[in-house]
């Protein structure tokens, strides 16, 4: 199984082949993820690691097609990225992007927001969108965490701006034939 850890830094996940821009990391391959294409073949890999990445990137759009193009029909993508109501989301100068629970529905063709806004042909299946999922939360942000997993749409609309979460994690499926 050949896994790709994108924007891999000096946190590599075992057995990945690592990409970065920055040559003091721990990456297999340098390279500027903002310049397309990416140095791989067509459908070369069965899963990529994105932690931390995609906010950094010009076009996610444009990044999401590389992923598609990359990655083999059925290959699991997982996304981590802070949460837009997170103050990680905007500590970083760097980050250009921020990111709701419904961030990759526009690639999901079985969402409504896919089929209203057409932006792009790649298709993702959103599989699950998870808060907080590496981080250790104390009790009371426990218990927000397991409010927003079991309802992310209601917490986002309802309490994310009452107590704000940090980060969220994308499991998604390339759908391509």
């Amino acid at each position: 199984m050949k896994i790709l850890d994108l924007g891999c830094g000096n946190k590599k996940f075992p057995g990945a082949i690592g990409i970065d821009i920055n040559p003091l990391s721990d990456a297999d391959v340098i390279h500027d993820l903002n310049k397309l294409p990416y140095p791989f073949k067509d459908s070369v890999f069965d899963e990529i690691i994105a932690d931390n990445v995609i906010e950094h990137l010009d076009d996610v759009i444009k990044s999401m097609e590389e992923l598609s193009r990359i990655s083999k029909p059925g290959a699991r993508i997982k996304i981590i990225v802070p949460y837009f109501r997170s103050r990680w989301a905007y500590i970083d100068p760097t980050h250009r992007h921020h990111f709701t629970v419904e961030s990759f529905a526009y690639f999901d063709p079985h969402h409504i927001i896919c089929k209203r806004y057409k932006y792009s042909k790649v298709r993702f299946k959103v599989e699950k969108v998870i808060f907080n999922e590496r981080l250790k939360n104390g009790v009371i942000k426990s218990a927000f965490v397991s409010i927003a997993n079991r309802w992310p749409i209601g917490y986002e609309m309802y309490l994310s701006h009452v107590f704000p979460l940090d980060e969220l994690t994308f499991y998604l499926v390339n759908l391509k034939q």
